[in-house]
């Protein structure tokens, strides 16, 4: 297996498998590796053409496409066992050596044209406020109860996130993940089951694209494609259909 080279990128115009040219739109076309290429650079762990986020931070990788070389770059980067998760244009084709643990159909959606804002009003004993790196302890556990997505505790690296807190316990929350030039994600959006049909969710998700209209950005985000609920709460705030991907979550069995 060749050696891993934990460096962050080099420049997009010279990075291997990199979408040369690509801007605007274009690069939500490979979001993740886009995402580690540009805005999260710096945080970016770099194999050939493959890029993934820490570990401790997330699965997130990118590639530029399936192909065998892509692959073995991504496998030096997973490590034995490790797991890396992809957004993929066509169903996963993993070579010999990887096992797929998950995959589904995903939406990508975007919100250009931001409906205006309707009040949430919560009620006097929930707290809205700006999560910070000591809460990442009850982000993970609220992770892991719920499932939006992998969160670990370097997640809230990745963007500013929102809390909502019922007697100083968090209950709900989202946040942002991959960043681009033009565009956040919006991300690991969740309640508590006791709290749900509340209408913290919209409220939450709203401060969020709040934070990215402010900075002239475009939010985005994914969502699994047979989750109808949550993608009719994603329409009522301004988000329209883009694209579908294939997600690949895939452990390195080598």
């Amino acid at each position: 297996m060749p050696t891993t080279d934990l460096t962050s990128p080099v420049s997009s115009s010279s990075a291997p498998g990199s979408f040369k040219g690509a801007s605007g739109a274009a690069l939500l076309d490979n979001p993740i590796l886009n995402s580690l290429r540009t805005s999260h650079s710096s945080l970016a762990l770099v194999h050939g053409a493959a890029r993934r986020f820490p570990a401790e931070i997330g699965p997130l990788s990118g590639v530029p496409d399936q192909s065998e070389e892509s692959y073995e770059d991504l496998r030096a980067l997973a490590g034995p066992q490790g797991v890396v998760a992809l957004f993929l244009d066509q169903p996963p084709a993993p070579p010999a050596g990887w096992t797929l643990l998950r995959g589904g159909a995903l939406d990508q959606m975007v919100c250009d044209e931001p409906p205006q804002r309707k009040p949430h009003l919560l009620p006097l004993d929930v707290e809205m406020r700006a999560l910070t790196a000591a809460d990442a302890r009850e982000m993970v556990d609220l992770a892991a109860l719920t499932e939006p997505g992998p969160f670990h505790l370097r997640t809230i690296e990745l963007g500013v996130f929102f809390g909502i807190f019922h007697k100083c316990r968090l209950v709900a929350m989202a946040g942002q993940r991959l960043s681009l030039p033009g565009y956040v994600e919006v991300s690991a959006v969740c309640t508590h089951p006791d709290f749900r049909g509340r209408g913290y969710a919209p409220a939450l998700m709203s401060t969020v694209m709040e934070h990215i209209l402010a900075q002239g950005k475009t939010p985005i985000l994914h969502s699994f494609s047979n989750n109808a609920a949550a993608i009719a709460v994603y329409r009522g705030l301004g988000f329209a259909f883009r694209r579908n991907f294939h997600l690949a979550v895939l452990r390195n069995d080598l």
